[in-house]
């Protein structure tokens, strides 16, 4: 196990983050319709659907940016429908965003060391008194920062500008901003979106790293080779309800997620397609 991450590691197998019955309404639009799973300790969940599915509307409202009309979310045994962003990162669930939101003219080691006032102690009297017990925090949580950093890769560039970092190394800056949370389940929004081969599979491997070091993950991606090969289950929506759910083989086969994605006659012909791929 990676020092960097060994106080997150939990019993494996058992449901960390169920959700019953979700459903979310802008206007006229509903956006999600009856949403039930659950994710289990130490695995790596997928969550695909075409575009429009409903796959971020239901991020931010596992992450608490948007309230459900209806339905529940539990996280780790606690109630967290209704929480607040910040109530639910103090919870333990850590997300990243589809569009990167660093603070640009901060450098790397700054933005992750904001991720961390989470789980910070000093109060506003602290920080405007400089206390030696204020000062010992702060060592504390450079430190910590800049172990996140070498975790993900980027060690050598802590004091450049985030806006002066690589797409992919950008990427990783953020993933290091949301573990500095402490979390057991971080959920990454498109995290591949825009890099290359070589950038998605150094990508892979941090995901893969993450998981073994005791952090469940949460992924909703367009990668569909990177989904399928990854994840342990996946969820697919299609117009804000759950098309399929299971193991990326099960899923792969499923008439109806064939047919979302490539359309009815793709579908019919899987459907006479053995699992041997031979007609």
């Amino acid at each position: 196990m990676n020092a960097a991450l060994e106080p997150l590691r939990a019993a494996p197998g058992e449901v960390l983050l169920e959700a019953q019955g979700l459903s979310k309404r802008f206007g006229g639009l509903q956006a999600l319709s009856d949403v039930s799973f659950d994710i289990r300790r130490g695995e790596i969940y997928g969550l695909i659907g075409p575009n429009g599915a409903g796959k971020t509307t239901l991020f931010n409202v596992l992450t608490g940016l948007y309230v459900p009309e209806a339905g529940s979310c539990r996280f780790d045994g606690r109630e967290l429908t209704g929480a607040k962003p910040h109530e639910v990162a103090a919870a333990g669930l850590a997300r990243t965003f589809q569009n990167i939101r660093l603070f640009a003219n901060l450098s790397a080691l700054e933005n992750v060391m904001i991720g961390r006032h989470v789980r910070t102690r000093a109060g506003v009297w602290g920080a405007v008194l400089r206390t030696a017990a204020t000062r010992r925090e702060e060592a504390a949580i450079e430190a910590r920062a800049r172990e996140l950093l070498d975790y993900v890769g980027i060690g050598a560039r802590a004091n450049d500008l985030a806006k002066s970092l690589p797409y992919g190394d950008q990427r990783r800056l953020e993933i290091a901003r949301a573990l500095a949370t402490e979390p057991r389940l971080l959920a990454l929004d498109e995290p591949a979106a825009g890099m290359n081969a070589s950038e998605t599979l150094v990508l892979r491997r941090l995901i893969e790293k993450i998981r073994d070091d005791g952090i469940t993950v949460l992924l909703i991606e367009h990668d569909m080779k990177l989904v399928m090969g990854l994840c342990d289950r996946v969820l697919v929506l299609e117009y804000g309800k759950v098309l399929a759910c299971g193991r990326p083989a099960e899923v792969q086969r499923d008439p109806k997620v064939i047919e979302a994605y490539l359309g009815a006659g793709a579908a019919q012909h899987a459907e006479t397609v053995p699992a041997g791929g031979q007609p």
